[in-house]
């Protein structure tokens, strides 16, 4: 019997970041936040979630900010309160 198995990331979530000012250059409403995740998969169908990852670009200054780097402002705007 073959087995095919492996992983592979997920489609990439991406939403703006509205009212929040880039904490490198200070452009307000230029912020992005996209989210991927790793999938495990056994023959191409996706069984579980390995991982997930964020990152935040600004679209002025092109900066981009890992998870480990946001800001308070940042986590709650994701989070849409």
């Amino acid at each position: 019997m073959i087995l095919f198995f492996g992983t592979r990331p997920g489609k990439t979530e991406i939403k703006q970041l509205n009212g929040v000012n880039c904490p490198y250059c200070g452009q307000q409403g230029t912020m992005t936040v996209s989210r991927t995740s790793n999938w495990f998969h056994l023959f191409w169908i996706r069984i579980f979630k390995i991982s997930s990852y964020r990152m935040a670009e600004c679209s002025h200054c092109k900066r981009v900010f890992y998870q480990e780097e946001f800001t308070e402002a940042m986590r709650t705007a994701m989070e849409g309160k």
